[in-house]
């Protein structure tokens, strides 16, 4: 049995993981430069300074994709590519470089979907305060017009953010990410609303500005939760750990979810954030709630969740030996079913998943060739719980593969290998996987490979 029939299957990237050409063409300096200069903070001093190359080598990664049989590509704009102050000059070199990537990606028939922020906020404005900025709302409004008025004759996929609950809680209260801030949580909120408005009012730029008719989203975290039996108790429990806020950090769904998509930050959020909480106006969340088309979402795996004897949810530990990936992260297939699936009943919009997959420890065999069964086999058993979802009446609309190819992941530097192709960082040399090659038959038979 395959997907339904106009199903997107695609591949992720983003600018800083893949871009390098960090100094090219009059490109500005982002947080992830300014960070990756700090002893210790990335994995052996690595950098996305030179990353993949893409900025170079985007017409052969285009080639890729269309031998993969891509029908969709998600790719993030490099804001200080852009404007190297994050405002006022613009960059005209950067413009030129996304103009080159969406034309031939539509020439070799693919559909772009770009992202408008993945985590690279500039240098220059992070200086002025960053997300804490009251004004950083009209910075991103002001960079989203640039974009919108250069791409949207040929663009009408637009994901505003990516992953806030990454960029606030590693950014900007634990310091693991750019721009490695260690906030109180009250000012961790106020960057966390920040950075909502910026959405809302991008969302509003899309639609006033575009040329093609937009369809909107945006890709959180889904902070899945799964149920540790079938049983209605713990379906419930699960449901209820997804989407409400219990612990008094920003690693969570609701409080972003419930804000963009019902207009209020959750009552849940409120009692438990208590006085640091804050007291929006009206107008801002009439902002931050403009109508979306579709909620993706980036799911790799879900905490298992059980109901406690009154009823309050209670995490299950995974035991002993439990599969993991070379990051380390617990390998919960069933996290495609009910992420998206309580998602969707919460919020009642199509559902994409922008990213899923995993790291594994990959090498070119002496044969020349990748073999990364482990990618395949977690691959399969993901997209077969999201195909049970769907079978089950949730509205997915498509899947992106976490990463199209190995590439910068952040922290962890060079060390974490995610794609589809495989890189080699000091030739540049690109060999499509194993993987690849199987999920380009899943593609061409629209899920009836497996």
């Amino acid at each position: 049995m395959g997907f339904p029939t106009g199903f997107v299957w695609g591949g992720s990237t983003s600018a800083y993981q893949i871009e390098g050409a960090a100094e090219a063409d009059g490109r500005g300096e982002s947080v992830w430069d300014a960070f990756c200069r700090r002893t210790g903070a990335v994995y052996q001093g690595h950098s996305g300074a030179h990353a993949c190359d893409h900025y170079h080598r985007a017409a052969d990664d285009v080639r890729i994709m269309k031998d993969l049989g891509l029908g969709a590509y998600r790719f993030s704009i490099s804001w200080s590519r852009l404007l190297p102050e994050g405002t006022g000059r613009v960059n005209t070199a950067g413009i030129d470089f996304y103009h080159r990537l969406v034309d031939t990606l539509l020439a070799a028939g693919i559909s772009p979907w770009l992202t408008l922020f993945h985590w690279d906020y500039p240098s220059a404005l992070q200086r002025r305060g960053g997300w804490l900025n009251t004004e950083s709302p009209a910075w991103f409004a002001d960079y989203t017009a640039l974009v919108v008025d250069a791409l949207s004759d040929r663009v009408s996929n637009w994901i505003t953010l990516n992953e806030p609950q990454c960029f606030i809680h590693f950014g900007h209260g634990d310091g693991r990410h750019a721009p490695g801030l260690r906030l109180d949580l009250r000012d961790q909120l106020l960057a966390c609303h920040h950075s909502l408005v910026a959405h809302g009012r991008a969302v509003q730029v899309i639609r006033s500005r575009a040329k093609s008719p937009p369809t909107i989203g945006w890709a959180p975290i889904g902070y899945a939760r799964s149920p540790a039996t079938d049983s209605p108790a713990d379906i419930a429990a699960a449901r209820d750990a997804m989407m409400t806020v219990s612990r008094r950090d920003l690693w969570n769904s609701a409080w972003y979810a419930d804000a963009v998509c019902r207009g209020a930050y959750p009552e849940s959020g409120m009692r438990t954030y208590g006085a640091d909480a804050l007291k929006p106006s009206d107008e801002d969340m009439r902002t931050i709630s403009q109508k979306l088309d579709f909620f993706g979402v980036n799911i790799y795996e879900s905490v298992r969740v059980r109901a406690g004897r009154d009823g309050t949810p209670e995490e299950v530990p995974f035991p002993p030996g439990h599969p993991q990936t070379a990051i380390r992260w617990p390998v919960v297939p069933e996290s495609l079913y009910w992420g998206p699936r309580f998602l969707h009943e919460a919020y009642g919009l199509p559902v994409y998943i922008t990213e899923n997959g995993l790291s594994c420890n990959d090498w070119v065999s002496q044969d020349g060739a990748v073999h990364d069964q482990p990618r395949i086999d977690f691959t399969r058993r993901y997209l077969a719980e999201l195909r049970r979802a769907i079978a089950d009446g949730a509205d997915i609309r498509g899947y992106f593969h976490w990463s199209l190819m190995d590439n910068f992941e952040w922290q962890e530097g060079y060390k974490e290998r995610f794609g589809l192709v495989h890189v080699d960082f000091g030739t540049q040399r690109r060999t499509i996987k194993d993987s690849g090659r199987w999920y380009a038959r899943v593609i061409g038979t629209n899920g009836g490979e497996f």
